[in-house]
Formats: structure tokens, sequence, C-alpha cells
């Protein structure tokens, strides 16, 4: 196999299969690190390298025997000795560890391409695809697949309730994938999913997300364009009926398509019916063309999670999946770490973690929240922090996205030097259209301010939802202490 093009020169021919020491550049993320620990429970022998490692991914690499080298530097490729390197897309080609494996041509590959040429050729790859709902819909659809007994392996982004993991290294013939349709590597510019080599894929959704990545709705719209082309003509592709121009896109594909939707106002082949929602979660009728199969409790909340449930269903009822298998799993299913994940309770305060932050994740997971405990007053905590989030791209979008909270309170976010001066999110703006809409909404400076500020604030009863895709500066944490304090 060929190793990645790095400015027009053949790095070196390399074959991964065959490379017992790998080295991973950038191993601290949730991708890299998991990947690291896929590797080594294969037999590879790993090491890698990051400028910063901190709880949990740390804990989990030196669980499993993974040496981390801090910081970047050449010296660590002396250490590792790698037959292989593997280089993650947080790595700029100015890192100076890159520029040693270039400078050594050391054999080096991007993540995405070694996943598929290490654990994915010849065997059939289930891939999750699309703006939301990917990693639960992942999680979902390896879980189904465990309960039906075919030993899946799988790699989502996130650390999935039922394995406690973000992998799992199965016999069976299936890989479960969520694909990201953010750039490779500093050398392949081209979207991660394009080297998961799918036979079965999800489209979940498809909302311009990425302005770093992509200029406007037609570039990324080309990106999906590329991957449902990918699926062979004997493969499929469960698409949501929700989003119309997904549909269209795969269909333009050579796969099968079988459309779903929870909104029974959409025509799909797959569809829930007679839906009711839960505090343990939402229940409904599986519907099949036409064919009711059965009733299902999903033990997850939240209108968007039956979606990723059809689709899971749509993508591996083909598979050999049984209703039964199907029912069985949604029931069991504990959901994946950061989505809608209950962090604590005191006196009556309840703190909930959720990784939303383009507006049509924070207003489905409000719904659900307001779905799972309609009586409670919900208190939406929101720092804007991905590089698309920052922008005023979606001003309009966040202001009517935190319906159904009684209170909003925002994080002032820091300056990225990625988001162009005047394009960033008006942030006093938004404020002020929540207060319009009769909202008390409100900001802060720091984690700190907003942690004193709920903490004294916040009255027996009240679910506060943190909402953050990074660590959020500890909030959850740090508002459950003090909580704890004042209790005390």
């Amino acid at each position: 196999m060929t190793a990645p093009v790095d400015g027009g020169n053949v790095l070196q021919d390399v074959r991964p299969e065959q490379a017992r020491r790998v080295h991973l550049l950038g191993v601290a993320g949730t991708g890299m690190g998991s990947f690291a620990g896929m590797l080594k429970a294969v037999g590879h022998e790993v090491t890698g390298s990051d400028q910063n490692v901190y709880p949990p991914m740390s804990d989990m690499l030196s669980a499993w025997g993974i040496e981390v080298m801090t910081p970047y530097a050449p010296a660590n490729l002396d250490r590792a000795r790698p037959d292989l390197v593997v280089v993650g897309n947080v790595i700029r080609r100015v890192n100076p560890e890159a520029a040693a494996v270039r400078a050594r041509g050391l054999p080096s590959m991007s993540f995405p391409a070694a996943f598929g040429a290490l654990f994915l050729r010849g065997r059939h790859s289930v891939v999750v695809a699309g703006t939301h709902g990917k990693t639960t819909t992942s999680a979902l659809a390896a879980h189904l697949l465990v309960t039906a007994g075919l030993d899946p392996s799988f790699l989502v982004g996130g650390v999935t309730g039922n394995a406690g993991s973000n992998f799992r290294v199965g016999k069976g013939p299936h890989v479960v994938v969520e694909g990201d349709e953010y750039d490779t590597a500093y050398f392949d510019k081209g979207p991660k999913f394009l080297h998961y080599q799918p036979r079965t894929a999800i489209f979940t959704s498809m909302e311009l997300d990425h302005a770093d990545i992509y200029r406007d709705e037609a570039h990324y719209a080309s990106a999906f364009e590329r991957f449902v082309a990918l699926v062979p003509p004997d493969g499929n592709i469960a698409v949501s009926a929700a989003w119309p121009a997904a549909v269209m896109l795969a269909r333009a594909g050579r796969a099968r398509v079988v459309t779903y939707a929870a909104d029974s106002t959409r025509p799909a082949e797959v569809q829930a019916v007679d839906l009711t929602h839960h505090p343990d979660g939402v229940r409904f009728a599986l519907v099949d063309h036409g064919r009711r199969l059965g009733p299902v409790h999903l033990a997850v909340p939240g209108l968007h999670n039956v979606e990723n449930a059809l689709g899971a269903w749509a993508a591996l009822g083909p598979l050999g999946v049984a209703f039964e298998a199907y029912a069985a799993g949604c029931a069991s299913f504990l959901g994946v770490k950061r989505r809608q994940e209950v962090r604590g309770e005191v006196d009556g305060i309840l703190v909930v973690d959720d990784f939303a932050h383009h507006p049509t994740a924070v207003r489905e997971t409000i719904h659900a929240l307001r779905g799972r405990w309609p009586d409670r007053r919900l208190w939406a905590v929101f720092e804007p922090r991905s590089n698309t989030s920052r922008r005023k791209l979606h001003q309009v979008a966040y202001a009517a996205a935190f319906d159904g909270a009684a209170r909003v309170s925002l994080k002032t976010p820091e300056k990225h030097d990625q988001v162009p001066d005047g394009e960033e999110l008006d942030l006093p703006r938004l404020v002020a259209d929540l207060q319009a809409q009769g909202l008390a909404a409100d900001a802060a400076p720091d984690v700190p301010t907003l942690v004193a500020r709920v903490a004294a604030e916040a009255r027996p009863g009240d679910v506060i939802l943190g909402m953050s895709n990074g660590s959020f500066g500890g909030f959850h944490a740090a508002l459950l202490a003090e909580l704890q304090r004042r209790r005390t």
C-alpha cells in the first residue's frame, strides 16, 4: 500500500498490517486515543505523543499500557522506533515531530487511512455520516449488532455506556465507524469518511457545519456526495427523510436507499408510530415498509434519538438483525457519555451534560429534556466553543434554538484565530433576542462566574443543562461541588 502524498512526493511504500511498532502523533484526541487502544488490542506495540494529555484519555491510555510522550519532539521518534507513524488531524505541517517524520522518510499515514487499511479491509463497514447524531447512532448500531450476537468491532467518537469505551474489537464481519466530514490531515484535506470503505451507510442529516473547512452549503454537500458514491451497488444507504437534500444525494448514488422518519407527516419506508415520551425514554411502534413489526422502548429520550434508532434499523435489518434483537438492544441501550448525561443531583437540582453546539442540536437536546422532565424548570447553560458556533453564521438560528428552556446563560466565547474579524457571534444581540422572547437570558465572561450564578439562583426541581463541545472548563463538576458546599 502507498502512504499518503505530502507536497507531491510519495513518502514511502508501507504495508500497515506489517507494522509491528506504531506511533501516533496527537494520541490524546478522542479518535486517535481510541485507535491506539484498538491497535494495542490486536497486538501492535503502540506509543504516542501529544502536547497536552488530560483525563479521561490520559487514564485510558495508561490503562491500556500505551506510553505517551510530551511535548512533540523529534527525540520521541528515537524512543518509539516506529515502523509506522499515524498522523492525527490536529497536527500541522510545522509540528517538529511531523517535520522529523518527513525528514527521516518514516512510513506515515493519516488516522482514517490507517484505520481503513488495518480494520476495514475485507470487512463489512457500517459508516454513520451526517451533521447530527453520528456518535449516538454509531453507538446504538454497534450495541444492536452485539445484542444480535454478531460480535462487531466499532470505533465511535464518544464513550458508550454499554461498552464503557470508544471502541470494541470483535470477531464478526461488521465494523461500525463514525464517519466524520472534517478534514483528514495536513497532507490530506479530504473528509475523513472517504477512507472508511462503506458497504452500509446511515446518513442522518445534512446542514452546514465546520465553517472553517466548508465555504457554503454546496461545498458542504459535495463532501457527502463523494461519500454516498463510495457505497457499492449491492450496499445500502439508510437516510433520514427529514432532510430532503440528503435523500436526493443518497438516491444519486449507486446503492439501495431506504428512508426513515420519526415525523409521521414525512413519507418514509421505516417509521415510528404511536410515539410517547416518558422519564425512562421513548416508546413507539416500528413500521417497516407498511408492516407493523411491534413495540419498541428506546431507553434514551428525545425525538432525535427515535430518528437515530430508526436509521439503525433501516441499516441493520438487511444485515440480519431480527426485530426481537433490535427491540432488546433499544431497551438496554445506555447512550453515550456527554449526550444528555446526568452528572449528579444536589438538593433536587439535577445537572446534565451534553455535547450540543450546533443550533439544531441545542434545540433537539432541550426538547428531549422537556419531554423527559416536563414538570421541572430547565436552565440551559451554553458555551459557543466550536469554530462554527463562534461565528455569526447561525446568529438567527441560535435565537430560536432555546425554545423550551425557562432560563438561558451563555458563556462569552474566547477569540478564535480562525474566525475572521467581523464574523464573530454577536453575544449581546443573542441575549437581547432571547430576552425579547420572554426568556430570562444573560451572559458571563467565564466559567467561575457561571458556576456562582447558577449555584446561587438554582432551586430544587431545576434541571441545569450545560452544553459545550469541549470540557466547558469543568463547569458541571464545579457546579456540583459548589452546590454541595452550599448545602453543607
